[in-house]
């Protein structure tokens, strides 16, 4: 499991922090919304309990990106809970603005880096599941050690999924594919729900990024991996 103790920041960050375009929009949105649907976070556990109005399954989805896919799976399940992570001001605005133009009550927002979310602010046993769709590839070799998916990672987020839970990957870049499946497979809290990939679930949403990748003839790989009790 990764160790929290030896720094604030012990882990190689997958992101980078640029300075990116916001729009006048986006940037209106976080600062009208932000104190109603985004938790802060504070080197503690998040007050989920509070944070939603409803007490039900939780589902974790870590880079949102600009939130489409996001917004739209927290609108079809009503019975669940989302908590989006995202460091990047622009999906959070976007997302925010989503939020309140679809009338969303079962999504908040945390703008911070998921790994300290998951390290500090997430009890163990307490994510019905975890959706981590298209995260950057980092494709040149000396950036791989920058791909969130890694041995220390997966372990850390198993231990936050209930057993029965389930991870959902989803990535347009195979080399990539190949390193999620290998690591998956080797966490002894997981188990692979397929023989290898997994077809697409009906309940994740086609992107506009997705469907051009694939008009290119970009393969699109799935995996769903299920919790398994502890040992």
């Amino acid at each position: 499991m990764i160790n929290s103790s030896a720094s604030p920041h012990p882990h190689i960050r997958s992101f980078v922090r640029r300075q990116g375009k916001v729009t006048a929009g986006q940037r209106a949105a976080r600062v009208r919304l932000a104190a109603k649907w985004t938790l802060p976070f504070r080197q503690e556990l998040l007050p989920l309990d509070q944070a939603f109005s409803v007490q039900q399954g939780l589902i974790l989805e870590i880079g949102f990106g600009m939130g489409e896919t996001t917004a739209q799976i927290a609108r079809q399940n009503p019975d669940l809970n989302f908590l989006g992570v995202e460091v990047y001001p622009a999906g959070v605005g976007a997302l925010l603005a989503r939020i309140e133009d679809q009338r969303i009550d079962n999504l908040l927002i945390v703008e911070h880096d998921a790994v300290e979310v998951l390290q500090k602010g997430l009890p163990e046993d307490c994510l019905q599941g975890v959706h981590i769709y298209f995260p950057d590839p980092w494709p040149k070799k000396r950036h791989h050690k920058r791909r969130l998916i890694q041995p220390a990672f997966v372990d850390l987020l198993a231990s936050r999924i209930v057993p029965g839970g389930y991870v959902h990957c989803a990535t347009d870049w195979q080399p990539y594919a190949d390193q999620m499946l290998e690591v998956l497979s080797a966490c002894s809290l997981l188990q692979n729900s397929a023989q290898g990939f997994a077809s697409r679930p009906d309940w994740r949403p086609l992107t506009k990024f997705e469907a051009r990748g694939l008009r290119l003839g970009h393969a699109v790989s799935d995996l769903i991996f299920r919790r398994l009790p502890a040992r």
